[in-house]
């Protein structure tokens, strides 16, 4: 078999893994995150002041945030059921020391500190976790497209052929759902108001780049014989092509229905299109083609899976568009957010409750199809992996009461409270500083250009399997790859936001 025939049945033919460790895999950013900021906080402890060399803060930002999710989805993977633990008594620990060295004449007793942790306020136009969780699904996605190719990668953590949960099959749908959580139906003020299709108008501009960037990999990839899966997405079809039609398709249905009640139209899209797939031959042909052999002739037999799972990834944005308005509904308080953390959580329970009835009536999960129970599954762990990191950035807020001054990057900020004696919350006084470039993190970095990240991941990646035999790769080796082709990515966007440069010019 020629290099490109093994590299692509190295990575077909493949049945995903349990729901529950991929559950425990969305932990470990969180997870990292919290230990990020603990650390930073003790330092300030310690020294008086914040953590300000830009080069020790890089190294510090890419071996606690990237580098562990890394060694997890390699040579770490076998402990994987560990790892959650494992960080999170690590992060127990610095918070313990945190607490036990208080300053003796800023020391408070813990309820007083509880209380005032419940009453603070917090800057209702910035909710870090949203970045957070945009930042690290490019990031996971960045670390999978490399790291599949290498065979310290588990097979169970990549794309499953046709029914199955890998956890790069719930990177396609993080990466839809991320995109509509900042959606402009979303940023839009609701007191503005503007022409019904502006936004229509604005998608189609916007999209350009995506039309682009998946034309130039087209070509890219077919010049060159790359390796390629063609049963996830079609022979020409690939996933900036997928991403660009659902932006335009989602901009035309909010301009139709309102967008409060894209939820329910994500329910009948989602809804509609399984019922679809089971009472007609729509299922049949997506799987084995027009002549039930897989023929791939014509355009719509070559691009089968990418051109009909659009409805089950419009379904997963319009849910995601419902999301976004409710998070950003203004909400200011510690007590607010709390209960937001347990509304979506309710939320999620009740889609992996409904999720088991779908495969058990309906189909199994198919990223492949983009089916209902997809969708659901998309879903339930986005909400997961988002109110994982609402919780984290809660328990720094606790930790920054401790220490007096001190601050994390990409994190919330106490503010002011309002000096009427009004209930409201909306009239907070926040104290933002997080846009300060005084304050650079990975976190910011990467947001700040994240389409040009996650190419420069995908040009990377085509560049190392070109020159490296990844698949008979050793271990250090592979180790050694993944970690120099990661920290040049995020060098690269750090040294943009140090410069203060944002590359978007549509």
């Amino acid at each position: 078999m020629s290099q490109k025939h093994l590299k692509e049945a190295f990575i077909s033919n493949l049945n995903g893994t349990s729901l529950l460790e991929i559950s425990l895999g969305l932990s470990l950013p969180p997870l990292c995150l919290l230990c990020r900021g603990l650390l930073l906080i003790l330092y300030h402890l310690r020294y008086g002041k914040p953590l300000s060399s830009r080069k020790y803060s890089l190294l510090l930002d890419f071996l606690v945030l990237v580098s562990p999710l890394l060694f997890s989805c390699t040579v770490l993977s076998p402990i994987m059921f560990f790892m959650p633990t494992i960080i999170a008594a690590f992060c127990a620990g610095i918070f313990s020391k945190i607490y036990s060295q208080r300053k003796h004449e800023t020391r408070v007793p813990f309820r007083q500190i509880v209380e005032d942790f419940q009453k603070a306020y917090l800057d209702p136009e910035y909710i870090p976790a949203i970045t957070a969780f945009r930042v690290y699904v490019n990031v996971l996605t960045s670390i999978g497209i490399l790291a599949v190719d290498f065979p310290q990668y588990p097979r169970r953590y990549a794309k499953a052929e046709t029914y199955g949960t890998g956890v790069m099959d719930l990177g396609v749908g993080a990466f839809i759902f991320g995109n509509a959580l900042v959606c402009p139906e979303v940023r839009q003020k609701s007191c503005v108001t503007q022409p019904k299709f502006s936004n229509l108008a604005k998608q189609f501009f916007s999209i350009w780049p995506l039309i682009f960037l998946g034309f130039g990999r087209l070509l890219s990839v077919k010049s060159i014989e790359y390796h390629e899966h063609t049963s996830e997405y079609g022979v020409h079809w690939n996933f900036f092509f997928t991403l660009a039609f659902v932006r335009l398709a989602a901009s035309l249905l909010l301009a139709v229905f309102p967008k409060n009640k894209s939820w329910i139209v994500a329910i009948n899209l989602a809804v509609l299109y399984q019922l679809t797939l089971n009472a007609t031959s729509l299922k049949t042909f997506i799987l084995h083609g027009s002549d039930g052999r897989d023929t791939r002739v014509g355009f719509l037999n070559a691009n089968r899976e990418g051109l009909l799972s659009l409805f089950g990834y419009l379904a997963i944005y319009m849910a995601s568009v419902q999301v976004g308005l409710w998070l950003l509904k203004c909400r200011n308080s510690v007590k607010g957010w709390i209960e937001a953390a347990r509304f979506l959580l309710l939320t999620a329970l009740v889609l992996f409750a409904f999720l088991h009835v779908s495969q058990a009536y309906a189909d199994p999960v198919s990223r492949r199809m983009a089916n209902l129970p997809y969708c659901v599954w998309a879903v339930a762990h986005c909400l997961t992996f988002f109110i994982c990191f609402v919780v984290t950035d809660l328990a720094l807020v606790f930790t920054k009461l401790l220490v007096k001054g001190s601050s994390v990057p990409s994190c919330w900020n106490v503010a002011k409270p309002p000096n009427t004696g009004t209930k409201r919350e909306t009239e907070a006084v926040p104290v933002r500083t997080e846009g300060k470039l005084s304050h650079i993190c990975l976190i910011s970095a990467i947001n700040k250009n994240q389409l040009l990240f996650f190419l420069l991941a995908n040009v990377m990646t085509g560049t190392v399997n070109i020159l490296i035999d990844t698949i008979h790769s050793k271990t250090a080796f592979t180790l050694c790859i993944l970690h120099l082709y990661m920290f040049f990515n995020c060098l690269i966007m750090y040294i943009l936001h140090a410069k203060n440069i944002v590359l978007k010019f549509w």
